[in-house]
């Protein structure tokens, strides 16, 4: 079995020097660590990790706290985080609260358990006892795409400025009666989008009406009871913003069975783009996540944090895009004519 002393041999450098370039202990010249990476890869050297932590109390693993995994947004996420902690050297412990304020303080207890060196948590709606379980036992704890308070990093998309871009864009388009189906109660994605619903109704001087306003609990079930009772009514709203992609298909549900077509019959905009939101037919108009973004945000606070644990909490917000389609009611964009082809003048 391949040992450090080994290593450093071929490396021509002492064991201390290895150690320092496998722990990022001290800063190593170019040149020599160049000269033990090469011997680590040409001897098939493996590094005791296990042992590394019982020396450090570090086991360069992330804990990582994210309820519906299967969401293409929270995948994204995933992504975002993974590619973060793998660059910097650290494994992660996945596990799914699912949304559950009892389970999610278990499974941050069991992830801390394994003595992660810090979290990254997605919390629920009433987070509180997980919270508490993090505060008092001090675990270095990054809270994404849902937040909690100033006391802690986080680090989330924009939500209200986004929500009120939809609002105003249907409203330019000669719509008064715009619904919202709003997700959780609880979450501060929710609460604020919420928020940006009312800023763009207020903008465009239309009034808030009660009966506009559902709530989808955050999931396509709910949503498809939302819907169908927005547009039952007296007076149904002629366009209708979801608050997350899982209601957008709920809504679409809702109205496919009600036999309402999209936009023909009322228009749609949606937060959270998706990878297939460009192939439904008309194409979802739509915010877009800066997904992976956050999740690579996320390592990068919780590294700070790890680096500086007496640093002031940071709340770091990431711009979303709006992506125009033709869900909202607009024409198709009409594509760019290709350049003209211009012919050389020839010499007769």
């Amino acid at each position: 079995m391949t040992t450090m002393v080994d290593v450093a041999r071929r490396a021509g450098v002492s064991v201390a020097t290895v150690s320092h370039v496998l722990n990022e202990t001290r800063p190593v010249r170019p040149d020599t660590r160049a000269a033990v990476l090469g011997a680590i890869e040409e001897l098939g050297y493996t590094h005791n990790t296990l042992a590394r932590s019982l020396v450090t109390s570090r086991t360069r693993s992330i804990g990582l706290a994210v309820s519906a995994i299967s969401n293409p947004y929270f995948t994204e996420i995933l992504q975002g985080v993974e590619a973060g902690a793998l660059e910097a050297g650290y494994s992660l412990l996945i596990a799914d609260p699912h949304d559950d304020p009892h389970h999610e303080r278990k499974v941050v207890q069991l992830l801390h358990e394994r003595r992660v060196d810090g979290m990254i948590v997605a919390p629920s709606a009433e987070p509180a006892e997980m919270v508490d379980y993090l505060a008092r036992r001090e675990v270095p704890t990054v809270f994404l795409d849902r937040l909690v308070g100033d006391a802690y990093d986080q680090v989330c998309a924009e939500n209200t400025g986004p929500v009120r871009q939809l609002v105003e864009h249907l409203a330019d388009l000669g719509h008064t009666r715009i619904g919202l189906v709003a997700g959780l109660p609880g979450l501060s994605t929710t609460t604020e989008r919420v928020q940006g619903y009312r800023d763009g109704l207020r903008a465009r001087g239309l009034p808030l009406a009660p009966e506009l306003l559902a709530g989808g609990n955050s999931e396509a079930e709910g949503a498809q009871d939302a819907t169908r009772h927005l547009l039952a009514a007296p007076e149904p709203p002629t366009a209708l913003i979801t608050a997350n992609n899982a209601m957008t298909i709920g809504a679409l549900r809702a109205l496919g069975a009600l036999g309402l077509q999209v936009p023909r019959d009322i228009a749609l905009a949606c937060f959270d783009d998706f990878s297939w939101a460009d192939l439904f037919t008309p194409r979802l108009t739509a915010i877009a996540q800066p997904s992976k973004d956050i999740g690579a945000a996320a390592v990068r606070l919780l590294l700070e944090r790890l680096q500086e644990p007496d640093r002031p909490p940071r709340t770091v917000r990431l711009p979303c895009a709006f992506v125009h389609r033709t869900s909202c009611g607009c024409a198709e964009p009409v594509p760019a004519a290709p350049p003209a082809v211009q012919e050389r003048n020839r010499t007769p």
